[in-house]
């Protein structure tokens, strides 16, 4: 077990050392930024949203390793899908990171799998589901910025 331990940390680490999607898309079309004011994460999310799917998606900010290879793997994770299908990765990401046990479900996750370990450390919770919740805000247009106090 300890062995994949330490490839989800190099997983993790390698994310937030090299994040995906680091960008903002010229044709992004909706926005939504997020802040972790316990951790002092802050992210935007920007979508090109093509209809019901989301056709490229980037983000920028700075935040923790989690917080930062959390983003980054979300963008990988969602790029293509339709809001639905987005909004299902994110019930169950959210179920993996609370320490919810589906394993049928959390096979579906794929690499987010990595995160399985943050359920041990609560206040890691906000740090994992920031840019998931600020995804979740740019998908409903809401202009308000996102807060993990919120919650």
């Amino acid at each position: 077990m300890s062995e994949l331990n330490d490839l989800y940390q190099e997983v993790i680490l390698e994310h937030s050392k090299a994040p995906r999607n680091y960008r903002r898309p010229a044709s992004a079309n909706h926005t939504a930024e997020g802040y972790n004011p316990l951790c002092g994460d802050h992210f935007t999310v920007f979508l090109d949203m093509d209809g019901d799917a989301i056709r490229d998606i980037g983000f920028q900010g700075s935040g923790c390793a989690i917080s930062k290879a959390s983003a980054s793997m979300m963008t990988q994770s969602v790029k293509g899908k339709t809001k639905a299908e987005a909004a299902r990765l994110f019930e169950q990401f959210h179920s993996l990171v609370t320490g919810g046990h589906n394993t049928a479900a959390n096979s579906e996750l794929g690499k987010l799998a990595v995160f399985s370990g943050v359920s041990r450390f609560p206040a890691r919770v906000k740090c994992a589901t920031l840019a998931w919740h600020t995804l979740q805000s740019a998908l409903e247009g809401d202009q308000k910025p996102v807060s993990t106090e919120d919650e």
